[in-house]
C-alpha cells in the first residue's frame, strides 16, 4: 500500500493542525507516494533503529520524535546524523513523525501514560487547538435512516466523547410532494401526489471529518441529490489538550507513588522533587516529555503530584518553592507509543484489508544509564 494511505488514516486520529506551532512533524524522509509493506514503530529514529529497520526489512519507520528537529547545514557524511539520513535514503525507507499532535490527540500519548498509572476521572491538562464543530442535518426516507446514520457515524460524524459514541438526533415526519413532468423520482410517478415517511438526522461533526462524511453521504444516501445542511456551531468546539490529570484509586505516600511510576513505566530510576517523601498524594497530573514549564498549571488544577520529564535544575527549585511534588521518570517513558501505535496500525490493517506487517522496535533509545 502507499505510505499516504496510512498517514491519511492516522491524521484523522491526530491531525497535524493540533500540533504546537513550529513542531517539525509529518513526512521526514522519503515520499508519501512510496509503496511499503512493513512498518516499524519507534520512539526515536537513531542509527541503531535504522539498522534494525534494514535488518528486519521494514521500509517505513513511524516515529514519535522527529528525526529532523534541526535542518542539516550540509551533507558531510562524516557527521553521524547525516550518515544516518544517507543510510535511510540508500535503503529506500520512508520516515514519518507524529510528535505533539500525538501528545494532544484524544486517546493518544498522554492518555496512554495516564492509563499506565490507572488514573480515573481523567481530564485534560494543557489546552491546545480548538477544532471547529459543525452541525450536519440530513433528510432521508425513514426506512433508510438507520443505515445512513450508521454509515455517517462510521465515517466520523460524531464528536469524540469518552462516555459514549454514535451520538445523533432524529426527528420523524412526513414529506409531501408532486413530481413534475420530466422528473425521474426515486419514489412515485410524475404528476401524482405522493408522501413519504421521512427522518431528519442531526450530527455534530468535527472539521477534520467533514470531507469524508459528506463523501460517504453521497455514496449511501438513496436519493441522487441528498438534502442536507451544514452549519458551523459558534458556541461549540472540540478542545484538544496535552497532558492529563486524574486520581489514583487510593492515596499513597510520594515514595510509594515513585515506586509505582518505576513499575508502570519500566524505568530503573527516577528523580523526585520534594522535601517530604512521606506526604500523601492522590490527584496526579502527567505530561509526557519535557513538561516542566506547565507545573504552575498542574498546581492550579489541584494536583498533589506532577509527573513529567526533563526537569531542569532551576525549575526544580521553583517547584520546591511552590510546594508541588514532582516525579521525573525521564523523557523515555514515551516509549509506550511503540506498542500502542503497533496495535493501532495492526487493527487498521485487519479492518481495511491492508495486508501490511507491523513490527515494534526492540532498541532502547534512552541515552541515560542508571548505575
Amino acid at each position: 500500500m502507499k505510505v499516504k494511505e496510512l498517514v491519511e488514516k492516522f491524521e484523522k486520529f491526530a491531525p497535524q493542525s493540533i500540533a504546537m506551532d513550529g513542531d517539525p512533524i509529518g513526512l521526514q524522509i522519503g515520499s508519501l507516494n512510496s509503496d511499503f509493506h512493513k512498518v516499524l514503530t519507534t520512539l526515536d529514529v537513531r542509527p541503531e533503529v535504522v539498522d534494525e529497520a534494514i535488518k528486519t526489512g521494514a521500509d517505513f519507520i513511524f516515529a514519535h520524535h522527529p528525526v529532523m528537529f534541526h535542518p542539516a547545514k550540509n551533507l558531510d557524511l562524516s557527521v553521524p546524523q547525516n550518515e544516518m539520513y544517507a543510510n535511510i535514503i540508500r535503503h529506500g525507507i520512508t520516515v514519518y513523525a507524529a510528535h505533539t499532535n500525538l501528545d494532544f490527540a484524544d486517546n493518544g500519548m498522554n492518555d496512554w501514560l495516564a492509563q499506565s498509572l490507572k488514573l480515573k476521572d481523567i481530564s485534560g491538562l494543557v489546552p491546545g487547538y480548538k477544532e471547529p464543530v459543525f452541525r450536519l442535518t440530513v433528510q432521508v426516507p425513514n426506512v433508510y435512516a438507520a443505515a445512513v446514520r450508521m454509515s455517517l457515524v462510521d465515517a466520523g460524524a460524531q464528536v469524540d466523547r469518552r462516555e459514549f459514541t454514535g451520538y445523533t438526533y432524529q426527528i420523524d415526519g412526513t414529506v409531501y410532494f408532486i413530481p413534475q413532468p420530466g422528473a425521474d423520482p426515486t419514489i412515485g410517478q410524475a404528476g401524482e401526489p405522493n408522501e413519504v415517511e421521512d427522518a431528519r438526522l442531526e450530527f455534530e461533526v468535527p472539521q477534520r471529518n467533514m470531507e469524508q462524511v459528506l463523501s460517504t453521504l453521497q455514496d449511501v444516501h438513496p436519493l441522487n441529490k441528498p438534502l442536507y445542511n451544514v452549519i458551523k456551531l459558534e458556541d461549540k468546539f472540540h478542545q484538544f489538550t496535552m497532558g492529563r490529570i486524574g486520581s489514583l484509586e487510593n492515596s499513597m505516600t510520594l515514595k510509594e507513588f515513585g515506586e509505582l511510576c518505576k513499575k508502570a513505566f519500566n524505568v530503573k530510576g527516577l528523580r523526585i522533587v520534594s522535601h517530604n517523601l512521606n506526604q500523601k498524594v492522590q490527584k496526579v497530573a502527567i505530561l509526557g516529555g519535557d513538561g516542566g514549564k506547565f507545573f504552575p498549571l498542574a498546581k492550579k488544577l489541584g494536583a498533589d503530584v506532577y509527573v513529567t520529564g526533563d526537569v531542569y535544575y532551576h525549575t526544580g527549585h521553583d517547584m520546591l518553592a511552590a510546594g508541588l511534588p514532582v516525579v521525573d521518570p525521564g523523557h523515555n517513558i514515551e516509549k509506550i507509543c511503540i506498542p500502542k501505535l503497533a496495535e493501532m496500525f495492526t487493527n487498521w490493517s485487519q479492518d481495511n484489508n491492508w495486508g501490511i506487517e507491523v513490527i515494534q522496535s526492540q532498541i532502547n533509545t534512552d541515552p541515560f544509564t542508571f548505575i
